[in-house]
């Protein structure tokens, strides 16, 4: 019960901010507000539904500079080397500067999905799940269908979500998994987005958006630009959040973090002495 109640309230701020903001179609100001009212709105939702359900202050969404910190050097860092390496190959060229009001529109954007899809599939859905099944088949349950939901966007492609499932699913619910903190992942995930439409001018995961700050231009094969889902169809970004997810597992391995399946777990209690 306690996630269906808690994937409902978050669900509902994240349907209406959508609304609201698709409903201004990109106006710059009121997309920045909006979204930043959202995500806001999102993370309080967050912290009192836990509250009425588990009776517990939620730890993981409190406040933590550092950490939000860390997932935007990681984010930030991360999508800047995948675009380096496609340009390397000739699949992304600069053709001048783009939209100072696109950037700004799609902070307000990134700031919304990051915060409310990291709160649904991290502080839900992986979190409640890994408590019955395991840290190892929540990654890969909740990964897969974080790729499932972003087959419906405007120039999703199976390839795309398969990608999206992979690099980015995995990853950050990995993030999570070795910090326990969702500020983590939250900062992984909006500066990967931001970085990605706002700062580079590329698609983020197939939707239709303005021109971020750089007028940026993919070409090439698919494989390696992303095609028209943009860069996370690119087998670099593939590459890249595997790497990070190998990491970021390790880490919570070495920090006992990894939660086995309830039946392994038992029969592990019954063997030892």
């Amino acid at each position: 019960m306690r996630l269906f109640l808690q994937l409902v309230a978050v669900a509902a701020v994240a349907l209406v901010g959508s609304l609201a903001v698709n409903a201004v179609g990109w106006n710059a100001p009121l997309t920045l507000i909006l979204g930043l009212a959202t995500a806001a709105l999102a993370v309080v939702t967050y912290r009192w539904i836990v509250r009425k359900t588990e009776h517990r202050v939620p730890d993981e969404i409190a406040k933590n500079n550092a950490a939000l910190g860390r997932g935007l050097l990681i984010g930030g860092g991360l999508f800047a080397g995948v675009i380096a390496n496609i340009a390397l190959v000739g699949g992304y060229e600069v053709l001048g500067w783009g939209s100072l009001a696109g950037a700004i529109a799609l902070f307000g954007f990134s700031a919304a999905a990051a915060v409310t899809e990291e709160l649904i599939f991290r502080g839900i859905l992986f979190r409640i799940v890994e408590g019955r099944i395991g840290t190892w088949l929540a990654l890969t349950l909740t990964g897969l269908l974080f790729g499932v939901s972003h087959l419906f966007n405007a120039h999703a492609t199976l390839w795309g979500a398969i990608a999206i499932a992979v690099e980015a699913g995995g990853m950050l619910a990995a993030a999570y998994a070795a910090t326990r903190n969702l500020w983590v992942p939250i900062g992984l995930h909006f500066a990967w987005n931001f970085a990605e439409g706002g700062l580079f001018g590329t698609q983020v995961s197939g939707t239709d958006a303005p021109q971020g700050l750089l007028h940026g231009v993919m070409s090439g094969p698919a494989a390696l630009s992303g095609g028209e889902f943009g860069p996370e169809a690119s087998v670099y970004s593939l590459l890249a959040g595997v790497i990070v997810t190998v990491l970021f597992m390790r880490l919570a391995r070495r920090r006992g973090h990894i939660v086995p399946r309830r039946g392994r777990a038992a029969v592990t209690a019954t063997v030892l002495p």
